[in-house]
């Protein structure tokens, strides 16, 4: 870790907000902090082979590297030093495809609720395609689940130097600032983000999307990388982000950030009320345009 992220951890844990969880400095919030920022000093200690590509996993455009299941571990081994009897489910635990992550989601949440033991839910490298063309918008997603509801998420951008974080409520921080979503008045002036994803269904419902939205909405981002939108809805950068299937190691962490931040994290289909890490179509809003933009999809025959 350099000086000057060992500097910011030491400022971020002298803002750490108290919570009806009792966090300390040696509590869930900082190991999701800690972990975090183990797993981005890896990314940024990466040398150009380190970001070659092992295996592909789902498709071509599913990628592994050397170093995504070297951030899980550290991840992990910094998770359980300090708490050694909690669960972990991370992406590189898990087979790929959209079933394998559901199944696996879903053992862990019931073994949780039995042993009443906290869930972590870790994704070691989110923004993985970015990584390995040098694109440096990628981060780890850090989150901890106590009766299957997230309590404690931070996303790092390791590039940036951005540390984002939410406890249950307790509001989001980035920094150790205070942020908070930016609504716009209308869907016109609106930045929205989406995914690019790999799966032949997901990217078709994504060009649907993207032709219905375009003409709109002020502009459309694909930043590769469900973390850090989920983050720049939270702080304002974004109003909106939406993506038709996501695992909970993408969402966990951000969608407790947007909703700290006065942000509405909801199913996209379903238009649940509340934020459900189990849900893989998901759309993440400023509290006002994400009517306006599942109203859109909708009328472009994505549900």
């Amino acid at each position: 870790m350099t000086i000057l992220r060992a500097f910011i951890l030491l400022f971020i844990f002298e803002l750490l907000p108290s919570t009806s969880l009792n966090l300390a400095p040696s509590s869930l919030l900082e190991t999701a902090i800690r972990s975090a920022y183990v797993a981005g000093n890896l990314m940024t200690s990466a040398t150009a082979s380190d970001k070659g590509v092992e295996v592909t996993k789902l498709n071509k455009k599913d990628l592994l590297t050397k170093i995504d299941p070297l951030c899980e571990e550290a991840i992990k081994k910094t998770i359980l030093a300090r708490f050694p009897d909690h669960l972990i489910l991370g992406e590189e635990s898990v087979e790929p495809g959209p079933s394998a992550s559901s199944m696996a989601l879903s053992s862990f949440l019931e073994k949780s609720r039995a042993t009443k033991k906290p869930l972590w839910i870790i994704d070691p490298i989110d923004g993985t395609t970015n990584f390995v063309h040098d694109l440096r918008y990628s981060a780890p997603s850090v989150a901890c689940c106590v009766n299957g509801e997230v309590v404690v998420g931070c996303v790092f951008d390791p590039y940036a130097n951005e540390t984002f974080w939410a406890v249950k409520n307790e509001g989001a921080f980035l920094n150790g600032e205070r942020i908070s979503v930016k609504p716009e008045a209308c869907l016109e002036d609106s930045v929205i983000a989406m995914g690019a994803p790999p799966g032949k269904l997901s990217a078709s419902k994504s060009i649907k999307g993207f032709e219905g939205l375009l003409p709109k909405v002020r502009t459309i981002r694909m930043l590769g990388s469900a973390a850090l939108m989920l983050g720049w809805v939270a702080c304002g950068r974004l109003n909106c982000y939406w993506e038709w299937d996501l695992s909970s190691w993408d969402v966990a962490a951000g969608g407790l950030i947007v909703e700290e931040a006065g942000g509405r994290m909801r199913g996209l289909e379903e238009d649940t009320l509340k934020f459900d890490v189990s849900e893989r179509k998901i759309i993440a809003d400023d509290g006002k345009c994400g009517n306006d933009v599942r109203e859109v999809l909708k009328e472009s025959g994505l549900f």
